[in-house]
């Protein structure tokens, strides 16, 4: 017998309420769920439903990639880093009335941050590590840029692979790693 999902197993144990009826045996629903749950081998109608789930969720739930939350006192200034400086795009921005703090999200490539104004999103001095491709082609985009802010080095040697770490203006530490090929 394979496993049922929820909503099969109450049905079965409706069928079964019914035909007991039937032939003349009143039984609670309760009491058909249990018997039900047994005969799919789980000890109670608890460990059962809690082992199967409910339809359309999987067994194992996927968990996608996060996003990192960076407090910020001020997105204007951040986006002044973000934006001009590392490149990353504004993709929205959400205030709650006018006055309230403002929260975003930049993203390049397949790298998103989510910048918060609000007190208790984040904490300054954040880190963030993102694997890049070209750690050094980035490297010479940003000492490229006019008036930049920082100019950060590589280091070489680092665990993670050849890292460029650039800190934002209120201290969140973004690392930018070329992972090696055994890596």
């Amino acid at each position: 017998m394979t496993s049922p999902n929820t909503e099969h197993a109450k049905k079965l144990a409706k069928l079964l309420q019914d035909d007991l009826a039937a032939a003349g045996f009143s039984v609670p629903h309760s009491l058909t769920l249990e018997l039900i749950a047994h005969q799919f081998g789980a000890k109670d109608w608890n460990v059962l439903a809690a082992a199967v789930g409910r339809p359309g969720r999987s067994a194992s739930p996927k968990i996608r990639p996060g996003v990192p939350v960076f407090r910020v006192m001020s997105v204007e200034v951040a986006l002044l880093f973000y934006v001009d400086y590392l490149g990353f795009k504004l993709d929205w921005e959400h205030r709650f009335e006018p006055g309230l703090p403002l929260y975003v999200q930049v993203s390049r490539s397949q790298a998103v941050l989510h910048l918060s104004e609000h007190h208790g999103d984040g904490s300054p001095h954040g880190v963030v590590w993102f694997p890049v491709a070209d750690v050094f082609g980035l490297h010479e985009e940003l000492l490229a840029k006019p008036n930049a802010p920082v100019r950060p080095g590589i280091d070489a040697a680092a665990p993670g692979g050849p890292t460029l770490e650039v800190i934002d203006p209120y201290g969140n530490v973004l690392r930018f790693a070329q992972p090696s090929a055994a890596g």
